[in-house]
């Protein structure tokens, strides 16, 4: 049960989303623009990425969702399981193994990175882009399981599957589109989710009151 009394029986992050709008818009539109923007990294690696974080975290709720929409992208079922349980790297591309490892230590113990890690990074192939694209989805998720685990949001299995099938889940704003440029289908799976997520106000848009 949700530690907030006010949130619904079997709440979902969703529901703390419509609860507290104006913190929570600038979070769903970073998680857009981390997980589903433009990157170095795959939306399958980058959801890969997410879902160790959050088995390193024990925040059932966040690796389950993370592991599914990471398989629905291509990752190898299994893999994401095998490593959290066993640290069995071998289902994981080799250029994604210093990656993991950079994020692992992240998450961990993050006072003890050095620059030998960031090495071990673009000597597989990495650039700098990546680096950081790698250290924000790691920091975003050591935040998101927090809010999970501190609300004390609790995973209903039916939401596994549809949660892990919405394209953009975290709200691309298109507040900014001009009225003649055409949507895509992200746009307009964005535009309802941020639509239910954050009600348009009385007297304009969620974002600008």
């Amino acid at each position: 049960m949700a530690h907030l009394p006010s949130l619904p029986e079997g709440a979902t992050l969703p529901d703390v989303f419509k609860a507290f709008p104006e913190s929570n818009k600038p979070l769903i539109e970073f998680h857009e623009i981390v997980m589903r923007g433009p990157s170095p990294f795959s939306e399958a690696e980058r959801e890969l990425i997410a879902a160790y974080v959050s088995g390193l975290n024990r925040c059932r709720y966040c690796r389950r969702v993370h592991t599914a929409t990471a398989e629905r992208l291509g990752a190898p079922p299994g893999a994401v399981e095998r490593l959290i349980e066993a640290g069995d790297a071998a289902t994981v591309a080799p250029r994604m193994r210093p990656v993991l490892d950079y994020a692992e230590k992240l998450t961990r113990d993050p006072a003890e990175l050095t620059e030998a890690d960031a090495a071990a990074v673009y000597a597989a192939g990495w650039d700098e882009t990546a680096l950081y694209h790698l250290v924000a989805v790691t920091a975003l998720f050591n935040y998101m399981n927090r809010l999970v685990e501190g609300l004390g949001i609790a995973l209903e299995p039916a939401y596994v599957e549809p949660a892990s099938r919405a394209p953009g889940r975290a709200g691309l704003s298109t507040a900014h589109r001009h009225d003649d440029e055409p949507l895509t289908d992200q746009m307009r799976c964005a535009q309802r989710l941020r639509d239910w997520i954050l009600p348009v106000r009385r007297g304009g848009c969620a974002c600008c009151g």
